[in-house]
């Protein structure tokens, strides 16, 4: 529980920086209405448009990603009084609707009720990504699926959940109420738009039946708005080239798609090419891109990505803001030092508004 001085100080400073930004009058009596708020609730509620503007302010304040220049198109969906489990499921189903827009992706949150002043926590989403791969695990020790899902897997088929198999098996949607027992909810496979992977020049890629979805829609973050907390926040952007090919698909740690891709191009995988992973990650990468444009899906090259937030940089720049970043996080995992991005240094200080990592839920006391 988060004491009244505390969130005051945060609700103050927060309620500045919006009548500054959107150049609202009355500041003053806003700030009056809260603390006489806090002083008889333990919180204060947002009204809508702080609300709107404080979830694109945490993008914009988000160190980790290279997409901020986008921050103001952010559409904030207000779900604060939705009840009930099949009222937080159906806008679920509505966001990956409307932010799917048919392959031209919308940027997108859903904001249910905050987090009350004795620390409950109304809604709470499971999953760290509302669509992702299950991870099946096979009696040799290898896995079928995405290994990075091994665990959530496990608490899944614990509850009752069984998948389809295969490589590429939907996880469900875990979903929790006011602390009681968590339910699972099957994604509606009419809701998700995947994308096959081909390659314009190698037509045996096809063969490796390999996909992905469209919309990356991060669902276990806390939104945290003047000292409100919101648990259940999901959001999306669009991907970046590489988030797809470079890492989900590529890591040896997930669907170690390079030696296979290797072996099909007859490269030699021993030091005699000390470049055959860079040569197959380019492959990979080439099919992602081609793939998401041929279906007409929004997706960002890592290079076009560098210089937008160079874009981002000078934008804030001009209107008096220091961009915070962490760098580890900016610079994409293909091409470092030929992209702009590389080449500055970022200071990591986390600023407010923003979304904040939890713990995971099975995992908690």
């Amino acid at each position: 529980m988060k004491h009244p001085d505390r969130l005051f100080d945060e609700a103050e400073s927060f309620i500045e920086q919006v009548h500054s930004e959107l150049d609202i009058p009355g500041c003053a009596k806003r700030i009056s209405e809260i603390r006489f708020e806090i002083n008889a609730t333990g919180t204060y509620n947002h009204l809508p448009h702080e609300l709107e503007h404080g979830a694109r302010m945490a993008w914009r304040n988000s160190n980790r990603c290279i997409g901020r220049l986008f921050w103001k198109s952010l559409m904030v969906r207000d779900c604060r009084g939705v009840q009930g489990t099949e009222g937080v499921v159906d806008a679920l189903w509505s966001h990956l609707q409307n932010a799917t827009n048919g392959g031209r992706i919308l940027p997108m949150i859903t904001v249910f009720a905050a987090r009350r002043p004795d620390g409950s926590t109304p809604v709470r989403i499971w999953n760290k990504n509302l669509i992702r791969y299950a991870c099946h695990p096979k009696e040799d020790g290898t896995v079928v699926g995405d290994p990075a899902q091994k665990e959530f897997t496990k608490v899944c088929l614990d509850m009752g959940w069984s998948g389809e198999g295969g490589s590429f098996d939907m996880l469900p949607l875990v979903l929790q109420l006011d602390g009681e027992a968590p339910t699972w909810h099957r994604i509606p496979r009419e809701f998700v738009k995947e994308v096959g992977i081909e390659h314009p020049e190698f037509a045996w890629f096809k063969s490796l039946n390999l996909r992905w979805h469209a919309v990356p829609m991060i669902s276990d973050m806390v939104l945290d708005v003047g000292g409100i907390e919101y648990p259940a926040a999901p959001f999306n952007g669009w991907y970046m080239l590489t988030e797809i090919g470079s890492r989900n698909l590529g890591d040896a740690n997930r669907y170690d798609m390079l030696p296979v891709i290797a072996e099909r191009m007859g490269l030699s995988m021993d030091r005699s090419d000390v470049f055959w992973k860079d040569k197959a990650l380019i492959v990979l990468n080439e099919a992602v891109h081609h793939s998401f444009s041929q279906n007409g899906v929004t997706l960002t090259d890592h290079h076009s990505a560098s210089e937008q937030f160079m874009k981002f940089i000078r934008n804030e720049e001009s209107n008096g803001r220091k961009v915070t970043g962490d760098w580890s996080w900016l610079v994409p995992p293909m091409s470092g030092s030929a992209l702009k991005v590389f080449h500055r240094e970022y200071e990591d200080t986390v600023l407010s508004p923003n979304y904040h990592y939890s713990r995971d839920a099975w995992k908690e006391d």
